[in-house]
């Protein structure tokens, strides 16, 4: 573990594994990179590059005014320079898929293969359609009243918990509280930056949407997420699928929005069975 020097910031980089070169894109916006641990099992076959996006986790505290996409952008492709790749494999989950869809866009010969996982292409999904998602599985009016401020920016950081732990048990498709606390306890503690969070989605995603470029993606394509999503739902990662012109549809069963965590052994062998399929061959160094 150590923070590195990207342009004008410091951004902490965990680098394990050996082999091909895959980076992993956190969410949130205001998580950290602990909340993708779960794919060191993967080190085994790939160097894996963990790091928190500047503003974000253990990253070096810039004004979070400059978390946009041409920065978040642009220094994950000085991380890679950095750290001597040609071209590496991206994953990102959720608004890590976001940073990595325009990273995809932006920066297109400087990765050879796209890992979206439970990601989307429109935050339309997530501020207008998730509420409505909420309702019908029959969570309260002020659950879903919640999750629509939480989600469209409008609240103060000493809100957070109040906020989030109403529309918290449907990230997953069986709420397990007692087993979320040990494996909170058992691993690295979360950074967690809720004013960060607020920018994210008050400002960076507001109207965001990438689905008129979608077809620019010429990279080999995972679309990963777990069937119960109430942000991102199956008929989301449908479009995306069907939009990106070299892309494969995975559904993880039993699973809401962190299949990595509810259901870690398939979420990682579909990851496997993708990039095995996919040949990587290419020389990751330059």
């Amino acid at each position: 573990m150590t923070t590195m020097s990207i342009r004008d910031v410091s951004l902490f980089v965990q680098v394990m594994g050996q082999g091909y070169p895959l980076v992993l894109m956190h969410g949130g916006p205001g998580q950290d990179y602990t909340t993708l641990l779960s794919f060191k099992a993967l080190a085994d076959q790939f160097t894996l590059i963990f790091y928190d996006h500047r503003c974000n986790g253990h990253s070096d505290s810039a004004d979070v005014s400059s978390m946009t996409w041409e920065n978040l952008t642009a220094d994950a492709d000085a991380l890679r320079q950095k750290l001597g790749f040609d071209k590496w494999a991206v994953l990102g989950h959720s608004f890590g898929g976001n940073v990595a869809l325009e990273y995809a866009l932006r920066y297109p010969t400087s990765l050879s293969h796209l890992i979206l996982m439970n990601a989307g292409g429109d935050q339309w999904w997530v501020n207008h359609n998730g509420p409505e998602i909420l309702a019908k599985r029959g969570y309260s009016a002020s659950t879903v009243q919640a999750d629509r401020r939480f989600f469209n920016g409008q609240w103060v950081p000493g809100e957070f918990l109040s906020l989030f732990i109403k529309f918290m048990p449907a990230y997953f498709y069986r709420f397990d509280l007692l087993g979320l606390a040990r494996e909170m306890v058992s691993g690295p503690r979360m950074k967690y930056r809720p004013e960060v969070t607020i920018f994210g989605h008050g400002q960076l995603l507001k109207d965001w949407t990438v689905m008129d470029r979608l077809g620019e993606i010429q990279v080999p394509t995972l679309v990963i997420a777990g069937r119960y999503d109430f942000l991102f739902p199956p008929e989301h990662q449908a479009i995306l699928a069907d939009r990106i012109p070299n892309a494969k549809l995975v559904l993880i069963e039993r699973a809401g929005h962190n299949p990595h965590m509810e259901r870690p052994v398939e979420t990682i062998q579909a990851v496997r069975d993708f990039m095995s399929n996919a040949k990587v061959t290419a020389n990751s160094h330059g």
